[in-house]
C-alpha cells in the first residue's frame, strides 16, 4: 500500500528529474572504455537547444543518442508489468510512453541521429552492463570507421 496520498506521489513523481542509477552505470561504464559524451543538458548548454525526448547520452561527433529506458516506464515486454492497482491508470500511462518513445526516435532519425534504446534491465546486473558497453562501444567503433568524412 502506498503511504502517499495520490497527490503526493503525482508531485514526487513530476519533480524526480534526476538521472536514475542504471543510467549513471552505463554512462560510467562507457566513459571507462574512453567513449566521450554529453548529458542532455550539456548539449543544450553547448549548441542552445535540447534534442527532442532528452536522451540519456549524446554522442555529437558519431550522431548517436541514447535512451536507458525503465523496464515498467516503457513497458518492457521481458520484465515490465503493470501494478495490480489502477492497473488502467498504469496500462494507458506506459502506452502513451511507447508511443511517445517511438515519436521521438522517429524524429531524432529524421534529423540524422542513429538512435540507441538501452532496456534498464540490460544494465541491471555487473555483467549485463559490461556486455552492454561492450556492444555499445563496437558499435561506436563501427561507426566511427564508416563515418563519411567532409571534404573541405
Amino acid at each position: 500500500m502506498d503511504v502517499m496520498t495520490p497527490e503526493q506521489r503525482y508531485r514526487a513523481m513530476a519533480h524526480n528529474r534526476g538521472r536514475t542509477r542504471p543510467e549513471r552505470a552505463l554512462a560510467s561504464a562507457l566513459w571507462k572504455r574512453g567513449l566521450r559524451y554529453l548529458t542532455d543538458e550539456g548539449y543544450r548548454a553547448r549548441y542552445g537547444h535540447h534534442l527532442p525526448g532528452h536522451p540519456d547520452l549524446v554522442f555529437v561527433g558519431h550522431r548517436v543518442v541514447v535512451f536507458v529506458d525503465g523496464c515498467f516506464w516503457h513497458g518492457c515486454s521481458e520484465c515490465g508489468s503493470p501494478p495490480s492497482q489502477s492497473g488502467d491508470f498504469w496500462r494507458r500511462k506506459i502506452e502513451a510512453n511507447v508511443e511517445r518513445d517511438q515519436q521521438v526516435t522517429t524524429r531524432l532519425e529524421s534529423e540524422g541521429w542513429t538512435v540507441v534504446r538501452v532496456p534498464e534491465h540490460s544494465v541491471r546486473t555487473k555483467r549485463r552492463l559490461q556486455e552492454t558497453a561492450d556492444r555499445l562501444s563496437g558499435t561506436m567503433r563501427h561507426l566511427r570507421n564508416h563515418v563519411q568524412k567532409d571534404p573541405d
